[in-house]
């Protein structure tokens, strides 16, 4: 089969095609999956450019979509052909997070503690794979497992979205548009930040009610809490992370939730402490979600009208070249690989 393998020290010409050997039949538990599609993620991105550490050889990439070709005994969840999505912490099924240190938390992730998607058949104990929404394409299913979760988790499961809410979201990654839609299908308001009247524009085709370039105006979060006529955002998905936090803050109504999901600006800010006690706000430290939430993800988006915003189409071998499409931030939704 093919593969792309990492070298050691990592970074985009340490991409390598290889061929490896067909991984045989699923053992008990297990299930064989023909691999047909990835999505990037920052968190891949990290990974390999030599950020993360990563050993020698590994195959990259979380998110993975394709379908069930062989089943091991005593698999009663899948059946041959099947399409099948990955999942972001297999060992995590359902309720709280394991309680590890962060340093143990990714040692079964696909394409981190152990081998991706980056390849085109993939042996794995069932329960990291969830079935793919119906109707839904390769392609589509395959941005589900990061972005799609992490979005879900930020504004349904953790921040409990209600009709009628109101909620603010940054920029055009993929967390970021998940979320608009989600909160749009269920019938919330949204506000949306980017520097580009462009990309603006498309947010606001997407859905989006109130809209604010932030190049123009750096104080977007006084600017967002004026939109709501001085009531504030009852969530903010934070993808700035600390050196963003202060105008997430700002935009919140008193008792608001903000997710934070990314870590993109500095890490030297201090938090704004005073000002988070006192409009007694709720803080979510996300990191992706259970198997149980996608599961619960899925039967949603298979009941409602959301579609993943796709970007741009790579080959498998041109993996190196999506990475460097990604760090040009032209991109609008998901860029995905061919497998």
């Amino acid at each position: 089969m093919k593969a792309l393998q990492l070298r050691q020290p990592g970074g985009l010409d340490k991409l390598e095609v290889t061929d490896l050997r067909d991984p045989g039949l699923p053992g008990r538990g297990e299930v064989l999956v023909r691999l047909r599609a990835s999505s990037l993620n920052y968190h891949d991105y990290l990974l390999v450019t030599g950020s993360i550490p990563a050993r020698d050889g590994l195959i990259p990439m979380t998110d993975g979509a394709g379908d069930v070709i062989a089943v091991g005994d005593g698999v009663e969840e899948f059946r041959v052909g099947d399409r099948v999505i990955s999942v972001f912490f297999p060992d995590w099924g359902d309720g709280v997070p394991r309680n590890v240190p962060l340093s143990q938390a990714f040692e079964n992730v696909p394409g981190d503690g152990v081998d991706g998607c980056a390849r085109q058949l993939m042996i794995a104990p069932a329960t990291a794979f969830t079935r793919a929404p119906r109707g839904f394409s390769y392609a589509e299913s395959a941005t589900l497992v990061c972005s799609g979760l992490t979005a879900w988790r930020a504004l349904v499961v953790e921040g409990r979205l209600k009709a009628g809410d109101i909620v603010l979201v940054q920029g055009t990654g993929g967390v970021s548009l998940f979320a608009l839609q989600i909160a749009k299908a269920m019938g919330a308001t949204v506000v949306a930040t980017s520097s580009s009247t462009e990309k603006l524009d498309r947010l606001k085709a997407l859905g989006a009610d109130y809209l604010l370039n932030y190049r123009d105006e750096p104080n977007w979060g006084t600017a967002a809490y004026a939109l709501t006529g001085g009531r504030g955002v009852d969530h903010v998905v934070e993808i700035g992370g600390i050196g963003a936090l202060a105008q997430s803050v700002a935009a919140s109504r008193a008792g608001g939730h903000i997710a934070m999901v990314g870590q993109l600006s500095g890490q030297k800010e201090s938090l704004p402490a005073m000002e988070m006690m006192g409009k007694q706000l709720r803080i979510s430290w996300i990191m992706v979600g259970s198997r149980t939430m996608q599961i619960d993800m899925v039967h949603t988006l298979e009941a409602s009208d959301i579609r993943p915003v796709l970007d741009r189409t790579f080959p498998l071998h041109e993996l190196a070249h999506a990475f460097r499409y990604q760090e040009t931030g032209t991109h609008f939704g998901k860029i995905i690989i061919d497998i």
